[in-house]
């Protein structure tokens, strides 16, 4: 199992486990657990609805890409720690990680 922490917009943070080799992003992962996020445009770097803050040891993540990069250019409140969940894979990459939801909410 891979587990990582969530905190959502009111600062809790909740625990996740996921099950090794599932083959989703951190934004699919976000909707299935019910959290409040938009991902407009379904996981294509495209809206940054799904914008996330790395609150633990961020360059242990792979590397952002070109696509991921320009959209977080966009955003007022993105910093070097902001990644989109939509492009982040859930791998043992991830292995207890803390993540906050900044995207805009539903």
């Amino acid at each position: 199992m891979i587990q990582f922490t969530i905190e959502d917009r009111n600062g809790e943070q909740q625990p996740i486990e996921i099950p090794e080799g599932i083959n989703l992003s951190l934004m699919e992962v976000l909707k299935a657990s019910e959290y409040n996020i938009l991902a407009t445009c379904g996981g294509m770097a495209l809206c940054a609805t799904c914008h996330v803050q790395v609150l633990s040891d961020p360059e242990s993540l792979p590397s952002a890409q070109d696509a991921e990069l320009d959209m977080l250019d966009t955003l007022p409140d993105a910093d070097s720690d902001s990644r989109l969940a939509c492009q982040i894979r859930v791998d043992e990459t991830l292995e207890g990680a803390v993540f906050r939801i900044k995207g805009a909410e539903n």
